[in-house]
């Protein structure tokens, strides 16, 4: 934590220097300020008070209707159940889109990822499945039926953000969301952070037999953001200037959705991450890297779109 108030996670030990990413403006730090451990991993807060809110990547409410109520905290990063602990995905999370869950059904527990250029749909097949929740919640007889819902905005316009909130609350469909935004004005680190965060939100839910579907819109920017981060920790860069372990970066994301065995609870969470391409180039670095995470992909392609 510096002087300021401002914090930061320290992601470089050497012996002269440690190199600190800073959670917030960089401009109140000061050359001679002092730096105490606070000798905590990251954490947010998760729980079912933060239904119906709008919070930043470190999970403080930016949506100006005061702070949240009881809740606990979860860390950040965590492992991804291992094999003993999941269950093959046998029930099925419905989009609403006819094409999509006669196509490629998506179960609870499973992968998905949304690729295509952008302007093409992906962010509305997303915000589709979210607003179709809200027929299916109003079904389920019980808690295990229900189906919460945490969207991830990384690097997107706060107009944008903006705009999504008023969309789901006219349908009420914030009553069963939570909304993470990082946006593009937000430091790297932040834009970096944000999917762990929502995954942590998420896996409240899954971890209290309980089920979640976490959309990471998108995740090409949470590369670019973690390029920043590693390029001024002077790490070396490898492939279009990425670090090396950006695979692994979304590979420990994307496995921490999962379907819980019968003995941990059956909860499950699912995700649907976002991936943008240039000029629908699918064998570019990051689509390369997310395509063998997830468990299959929903295209959409400029000329399908057009053609309506």
């Amino acid at each position: 934590e510096f002087a300021s108030g401002v914090k930061g996670i320290a992601l470089n030990l050497e012996n002269e220097n440690v190199g600190i990413v800073v959670f917030g403006s960089d401009t109140a730090i000061k050359e001679g300020d002092l730096v105490k451990r606070t000798g905590s991993i990251v954490d947010v807060p998760a729980g079912k008070a933060m239904l119906g809110r709008v919070v930043d990547a470190l999970g403080l409410p930016i949506d100006g209707r005061g702070a949240l109520s009881d809740h606990e905290r979860r860390r950040v990063e965590v492992k991804a159940p291992g094999i003993i602990e999941r269950k093959s995905v046998h029930e099925p999370m419905q989009t609403g889109l006819k094409a999509v869950d006669s196509l490629v059904p998506i179960g609870r527990g499973q992968r998905e990822l949304i690729i295509g250029d952008r302007q093409t749909g992906k962010t509305a097949i997303a915000i589709d499945t979210i607003l179709n929740q809200k027929q299916m919640n109003s079904r389920s007889t019980s808690e295990s039926e229900t189906l919460y819902c945490v969207y991830v905005a990384i690097g997107q316009k706060r107009s944008t953000v903006a705009q999504l909130v008023q969309i789901l609350s006219e349908a009420n469909a914030m009553e069963y969301s939570i909304l993470v935004a990082a946006t593009a004005s937000d430091p790297a680190p932040l834009q970096f952070l944000a999917p762990y965060s929502g995954c942590a939100m998420g896996e409240y839910f899954r971890d209290n037999g309980m089920h979640a579907l976490i959309i990471y819109d998108d995740l090409s920017k949470q590369a670019v953001a973690y390029r920043q981060m590693s390029l001024l920790l002077r790490r070396p860069p490898g492939r279009e200037a990425f670090p090396g372990d950006v695979f692994y970066l979304h590979s420990r994301l994307l496995e921490r959705a999962a379907k819980r065995s019968d003995q941990t609870g059956a909860g499950s969470l699912t995700a649907l991450p976002v991936i943008e391409t240039q000029a629908g180039d699918v064998s570019a670095y990051i689509p390369t890297n997310v395509i063998p995470i997830t468990d299959g992909q929903i295209c959409s392609k400029t000329e399908l779109f057009y053609r309506g």
